[in-house]
């Protein structure tokens, strides 16, 4: 793999940066699986923000932690860890959901769940007893080494995911806003939140490929969040997450190409600063708003 061409450094002609980018297949690859990654978490996102289970989704996201460092010591694909565990995550977060527990101890909970993922997470790495040179790549990410059939995967994946999310939305949006009102109009509102937590599980085992496991958080939930103050409009929102997502993925890519940081730096502050340049402006903007509307009073 020619690691030397990845870090060569920007040039003065951003055309031939640009085509740097698509010169070798393996960031080919990476732009493809990422693009495939922040549909999937836009769309995903916007709803986990929505129902105010971003505490289960970085749960989840500590969980794919193990679940690749699992797959590494066992000897099987990355992609084998990401999903199992995740899966198995999402079916542990349901069943602390309908326990019907109050809000601190459903909390802490899933906290010690948490805990006891990275537990694993690090033993598992600890059994490893040879030199596991992607454990920065497990917790911060990496786009080297991606295959076209690890692209295939994902698109199989994050197409299924989110045509299942399309079909459901409006009742899931009626369940996440209103969810006793959802009930009684007869909508299945435990079987929509147990359904949503495995979709948010493929989310974040996708997305922990791109970014790492520790750094989820970056694609899944801020640009959702970032949609969220920006509109609360459902379809414009969720095309303004989806639109964030890949915009900070490709950036990201390609900043992470032409330097020695991995991508998982440059998603994760890509897409903190939008989410503050976004809260900053709404705060001036409504400042502005009191000032002139306390001027025409005075007036």
């Amino acid at each position: 793999m020619p690691e030397a061409a990845v870090f060569q450094g920007l040039s003065w002609n951003p055309l031939t940066d640009m085509h740097q980018l698509f010169a070798y297949p393996f960031m080919v690859n990476a732009l493809e699986a990422g693009t495939i990654v922040a549909v999937m978490a836009g769309v995903t996102g916007w709803f986990m923000v929505l129902r105010r289970q971003t505490f289960a989704g970085h749960t989840l996201s500590v969980i794919a932690f193990p679940g690749a460092a699992a797959a590494s010591l066992a000897g099987l694909p990355l992609a084998v860890g990401y999903f199992g565990f995740c899966g198995f995550g999402a079916l542990a977060l349901a069943g602390i959901a309908g326990s019907r527990r109050s809000l601190s101890a459903e909390s802490a909970a899933i906290g010690s769940l948490q805990a006891l993922a990275l537990a694993l997470g690090f033993l598992f790495v600890s059994l490893y007893h040879g030199i596991l040179n992607g454990l920065d790549s497990l917790l911060f990410g990496t786009f080297l080494g991606i295959t076209t059939e690890q692209v295939v995967v994902l698109l199989a994946v994050a197409g299924a995911a989110v045509v299942l999310v399309a079909i459901a939305a409006r009742p899931l949006f009626f369940a996440s806003v209103h969810p006793d009102v959802a009930r009684a109009g007869g909508v299945p509102v435990a079987a929509m939140g147990f359904g949503f937590l495995l979709v948010l599980g493929l989310a974040v085992a996708e997305t922990s490929q791109i970014t790492g496991a520790l750094l989820v958080f970056a694609l899944l939930v801020t640009p959702a969040a970032t949609a969220h103050q920006l509109t609360a409009r459902p379809v414009l929102g969720i095309v303004l997450s989806v639109a964030l997502a890949l915009a900070v993925t490709w950036l990201g890519l390609a900043l992470a190409y032409f330097s020695i940081y991995p991508v998982g730096f440059y998603v994760t502050s890509l897409s903190f600063g939008s989410y503050v340049v976004v809260r900053v402006g709404r705060a001036l903007g409504r400042r502005r708003q009191l000032t002139a509307r306390l001027a025409l009073e005075a007036a």
